[in-house]
């Protein structure tokens, strides 16, 4: 009996660990805006290699600090990503964004043109390699603290780009990162974006998502907006949700346990998946297994 119980387990573990076969590409992206070339995290799901079918896409952005591969490595689970991909059958992008770019087009520095990149040449790059969808109603974008605001922010400023758009524990009034005890080294990290106005809060008020619920009104996405209770950027976050509220703008708001760390984005980003996926299904753009 215990020999059968030990074969049955093996078994168990054995498709366990197979049963998400998605592949992963890394995908060199050339800038002419910046005049560098970037590389990209894809992630392809088992279904694509099985279909000439187009897919949705979702761009998943990392956070500051960070670089385009994080989501594969720094998540308590390092399969999430692509089980997420096998489970909805989507395309999950992760390009680059560097540390601090805030996927702004810097007003000062021509090597930081990460909104002209994201929107300009990594899209349109992901679109001519890869069967995607290649109109809005195909694309989300979602992404963690500064991905956050970027996902946010490049949603509202180009919406004829994205159907939908999240924000996991959002950096969406950047000015928070200067009260912080390393602000000295937060205003070394961003001066390649805003120079030697970095401390200056009419610049980051200028580009905070905060400050853009008109565009986001007006463009009606479906948003998806979360933060952990514990986190630093909580008060920011709920701040948006009240100016949204205000304003009557429709959105998905939750707070949770947790503070800015991978274990609680690891456990958001399926909850953004899942809003999508839906989006994704009323458009009609979901590839059947």
């Amino acid at each position: 009996m215990m020999k059968c119980f030990k074969i049955l387990l093996f078994i168990v573990v054995l498709f366990s660990g197979t049963a998400y076969a998605a592949k992963v590409d890394t995908l060199q992206i050339a800038s002419t805006a910046m005049t560098k070339t970037y590389k990209a995290a894809i992630v392809l799901p088992d279904s694509y290699s099985k279909t000439k079918m187009t897919f949705p896409v979702l761009y998943l952005l990392h956070g500051a600090y960070g670089h385009f591969d994080d989501w594969l490595k720094k998540t308590p689970d390092s399969e999430l990503v692509k089980k997420l991909a096998d489970q909805y059958n989507l395309i999950i992008v992760m390009p680059e964004g560097e540390t601090f770019s805030f996927y702004l087009d810097s007003p000062v520095n021509t090597g930081s043109q990460f909104e002209t990149f994201i929107t300009k040449e990594v899209i349109q790059k992901v679109d001519k390699t890869y069967r995607t969808i290649v109109n809005k109603s195909g694309r989300v974008i979602t992404g963690l603290s500064m991905g956050g605001h970027g996902a946010l922010y490049l949603s509202a400023k180009h919406p004829d780009l994205f159907c939908a758009a999240g924000s996991m524990s959002g950096a969406v009034d950047m000015s928070v990162m200067l009260n912080r005890d390393s602000s000295a080294q937060v205003l070394k990290l961003i001066e390649p974006v805003f120079g030697d106005k970095s401390n200056d809060i009419k610049m980051y008020e200028q580009h905070a998502v905060l400050n853009m619920i008109d565009k986001i009104k007006a463009n009606k996405l479906p948003l998806i907006i979360d933060c952990g209770i514990d986190d630093f950027l909580i008060e920011p976050n709920k701040e948006l949700h009240r100016r949204l509220v205000y304003n009557k703008v429709d959105h998905d708001y939750t707070e949770r346990p947790g503070a800015h760390t991978w274990e609680y984005w690891e456990n958001a980003l399926p909850y953004h998946v899942l809003f999508f996926s839906k989006i994704l299904l009323k458009n009609q753009v979901v590839t059947k297994k």
